[in-house]
């Protein structure tokens, strides 16, 4: 359980403001048919998430546990700088509708997710737990949690977030400070408390 609650908090932290949330506010506003982007955006979290928990197990095997506390620790850390950095999505980057809008959201999410934050969080969350398919439901979850309300609630979010700039700005603030706090305890060994 430990691994999939870790999981779905810190994707869902890491997901804010990303790019692929970006895509899906891009997604809600190009096509507004919200059910078939939500239903494409899972079918990619999920093939994406896989591989990334794949090879995580792979590195946490081949890795012993001393290595990947400095491993996820420094990750962590760099996540932390990662959410300072805005991200931005083109319009170019977003499939013609001649795919259907379930299949063209598939395929953009699982390509904007290839090197993402939240794909290099479940490559390191599958390192650290030996548990891939409950990262992979909490990754999964976390990516949801972020991006559904994009796409039901995208123009409302994005006017207040236009009304308020400081406040996406804050958002990622706070969650850059809980990777930066949670990179801190796991080099310290404090996190083996919380599974790290």
């Amino acid at each position: 359980m430990d691994a999939f609650l870790v999981s779905t908090g810190i994707v869902a932290l890491a997901e804010i403001g990303d790019k692929t949330q970006l895509l899906a506010f891009l997604l809600a506003a190009r096509f507004r048919r919200p059910l078939p982007i939500v239903c494409g955006i899972l079918v990619a979290t999920i093939a994406n998430h896989a591989f990334a928990a794949a090879v995580g197990a792979l590195v946490g095997r081949l890795l012993g546990p001393d290595v990947m506390r400095w491993v996820l620790g420094i990750a962590f850390l760099g996540m932390a700088a990662w959410i300072m950095v805005p991200d931005e999505v083109d319009d170019d980057e977003t499939p013609p509708a001649r795919f259907g809008v379930f299949l063209a959201t598939a395929i953009a999410f699982f390509v904007a997710e290839m090197g993402d934050k939240t794909q290099i969080a479940t490559v390191a969350l599958a390192a650290r737990y030996s548990a891939a398919v409950s990262v992979v439901a909490g990754t999964t979850l976390g990516m949801m949690i972020a991006n559904v309300p994009a796409v039901y609630f995208g123009d409302r979010i994005a006017a207040r977030l236009n009304a308020n700039p400081g406040s996406l700005k804050l958002v990622h603030g706070l969650a850059a400070l809980i990777f930066a706090v949670l990179g801190i305890a796991t080099l310290l060994g404090a996190g083996r408390n919380l599974g790290f």
